[in-house]
């Protein structure tokens, strides 16, 4: 089921890339060819490249596709390996994905009480909509770290 839903997350995660992929090239088509541009444009391809990566986080899990060190990671043996993420995963992503999402939470209700916005002229409103994101992905990564140590015992016994 958790698998389920961040794959959910991971199409609509490839979906606002596409979009994203369309507005760079509206933006640089228009700012190169003539020499026009948006503040708010601009702003919102980093909310849309916000968007991209936190909800793309726990299906990269998912896909064991994450950054780590493959030197010596590729040489160990299968048992080894899932020996080495469970480690992972309990003592680093959990611990990190929970710090993110108590210290996200309190970033995230500041910005709503503000209602925070740009501070650039011409600049998008609500920029609280994506912040909220933050505490989101953390809480998908969360219950992304069980389903992969369910997998990990379960591949182990």
């Amino acid at each position: 089921m958790i698998d389920k839903i961040n794959r959910y997350f991971a199409y609509l995660s490839g979906a606002v890339l596409a979009i994203l992929v369309t507005l760079v090239l509206y933006d640089a088509s228009m700012r190169y060819l003539f020499q026009t541009g948006s503040v708010a444009l601009q702003e919102l391809e980093w909310h849309f490249f916000d968007i991209v990566i936190l909800l793309g986080i726990a299906f990269t899990l998912q896909k064991n596709l994450h950054v780590r060190v493959d030197i010596f990671y590729d040489s160990f043996s299968e048992r080894t390996r899932h020996y080495i993420d469970i480690f992972a995963l309990i003592f680093f992503i959990f611990p990190f994905s929970l710090l993110i999402i108590y210290v996200g939470f309190d970033f995230v209700m500041i910005s709503f009480e503000q209602l925070e916005g740009s501070s650039n002229p011409g600049g998008l409103p609500y920029r609280y909509i994506v912040k909220s994101l933050m505490p989101l992905a953390f809480v998908l990564l969360s219950l992304q770290v069980f389903s992969e140590l369910f997998k990990r015992f379960k591949a182990l016994s």
